[in-house]
């Protein structure tokens, strides 16, 4: 991986970073937040049966992380050819 300048290398490991938090956070969101502290008020409301709060707990932050993994793959790819190092 070759960058033409110091500071494309540096506006590149920051928009990498920057994405890293995004996606962290709303993993943490989801997974903590749905899954432990708004389970009880979640669970008021369905889906497939199951209470909401117990499906993020045990499925949706799962889901959530496997789309991420997706949304991480494709951001990727545009950073990696905006600053022309892509493998392409």
């Amino acid at each position: 991986m070759a960058f033409q300048s110091e500071q494309d290398a540096k506006a590149y490991w920051r928009e990498h970073l920057r994405l890293m938090f995004i996606l962290s956070a709303i993993w943490f969101a989801v997974s903590f937040g749905c899954g432990i502290l708004l389970a009880d008020w979640l669970n008021q409301f369905r889906l497939g049966g199951y209470k909401l709060g117990f499906w993020f707990a045990q499925q949706g932050s799962i889901y959530t992380f496997v789309i991420l993994i997706f949304v991480y793959a494709r951001q990727m790819g545009r950073l990696d050819k905006k600053y022309g190092v892509s493998e392409d």
